[in-house]
């Protein structure tokens, strides 16, 4: 039987489906696109089929040399898996570990998002410098070669790697793959040897169009009828995030109570949030398509799936806002910004008002203890007040026309 009949670049591109190498050896992609190894064999006239590990954990020549090594035992009258059951498992290499890890708890994960960021920073920083070591041999000076390079410069992301390279290896040693004292710990470790992120961390905000231009620029978007400039109109008048608008879905939607509930799993803080809907607001699901098996309030291309989460910044940069922009380095995040600083300039509300509007978490853990409503009535005036001051020139349009 022919063997070697993959190479490595099919084995990076292919697509869903079963890819035989030849002599057993098969690569099944799944509809996600998780590919792994199979090997395929008859012993005592009984088909089996037993795992060779996840490409790209287990690259193609790993693959071949294991199946070399199981068609050996199969020759010779061994079954490879009650073989490999009976041998001691061998101390797993970091990425090894990490994929597990990842695997292990990708479903408590909120999105798809966080398990690539997972994937994407570990891939980056921690592989080079530990991806092939056994995780009981990673030490405090390879946790430092990693993290120095970017601890100043890239604060967010370096503690971000931190964190995730803590939890592999807490989580190698909870299966007894390595020591309990992790060189990766932050407190009462790490802390002692870098400086603290909120010392050298240069904070970044989201660039956020001033409040007195966010009338204009809705008269503007009001003329675009596409199904972005809605979404876009929508999260400046709900003053929620873009995520949560893309994924929004029609059955979070009620329109006789006039409110939007976003479910916990989609919010950042994790607790559902109701949000009151505006006369506009209202106005714009009206004007939405709806489109069978397509659950979303914004319907992408694709079927059955929402608007890229790219849609509302590529319009925007069309518009001559973003990096580079003549308009303005605007991006639609900032415009949570912008209603945040008319509810403090402009508006009579509390801020606890506006802060419940923006969902955010407070952060005194006595005040959050006490606090049990979600102060809805009063931010549903405040909504109106928002939608009404974002709108106003499109109105005074509108009133002209009328008298013209």
């Amino acid at each position: 039987m022919a063997i070697h009949k993959l190479t490595p670049r099919k084995v990076a591109t292919a697509g869903p489906g079963k890819y035989e190498d030849g002599g057993g050896l098969r690569l099944v992609v799944s509809n996600t696109g998780a590919k792994k190894w199979v090997l395929r064999f008859t012993i005592d006239g009984k088909r089996r089929e037993m795992g060779l590990g996840s490409f790209p954990d287990v690259g193609l020549a790993e693959a071949r040399e294991k199946a070399t090594q199981y068609r050996k035992q199969v020759k010779s009258g061994v079954d490879p898996i009650e073989a490999r059951q009976t041998e001691p498992e061998k101390t797993p290499t970091f990425t090894t570990c990490a994929a597990r890890y990842i695997r292990a708890h990708r479903r408590g994960w909120k999105n798809a998002k966080h398990a690539r960021q997972w994937v994407s920073t570990l891939k980056t920083y921690a592989r080079p410098e530990i991806g092939k070591k056994k995780v009981d041999t990673i030490t405090t000076e390879n946790i430092l070669a990693i993290l120095s390079p970017i601890w100043t410069t890239k604060t967010e992301t370096a503690k971000r790697v931190q964190g995730r390279i803590e939890n592999i290896l807490d989580y190698a040693a909870a299966h007894k793959y390595c020591d309990p004292l992790n060189p990766a710990r932050w407190r009462g470790h790490l802390d002692k040897l870098l400086p603290r992120p909120t010392r050298v961390k240069q904070v970044t905000h989201h660039p956020a169009m001033p409040h007195t231009e966010v009338p204009a620029f809705m008269a503007k978007l009001s003329g675009n009828s596409s199904v972005s400039a809605l979404a876009l109109r929508f999260l400046i008048l709900t003053a929620t995030r873009t995520s949560e608008v893309l994924q929004a879905q029609w059955n979070e939607i009620d329109l006789e109570a006039a409110v939007w509930t976003v479910p916990a799993e989609r919010m950042k803080a994790r607790r559902e949030h109701r949000v009151p809907l505006s006369d506009a607001t209202l106005g714009i699901l009206e004007a939405l398509p709806r489109i069978e098996g397509n659950p979303h309030l914004f319907p992408g291309a694709r079927h059955g799936r929402p608007l890229s989460n790219m849609a509302l910044l590529q319009l925007m940069r069309k518009m001559g806002y973003g990096v580079k922009g003549d308009r303005g380095n605007y991006v639609p995040h900032g415009f949570r910004s912008s209603f945040r600083d008319w509810s403090g300039e402009v508006s009579s509300f509390p801020r606890d008002v506006a802060e419940m509007a923006l969902a955010h978490v407070i952060e005194n853990k006595v005040e959050a203890a006490y606090r049990r409503g979600d102060l809805f009535a009063k931010r549903r005036k405040m909504m109106q007040e928002w939608a009404d001051y974002v709108n106003k020139q499109q109105a005074e349009v509108i009133h002209l026309n009328k008298h013209a």
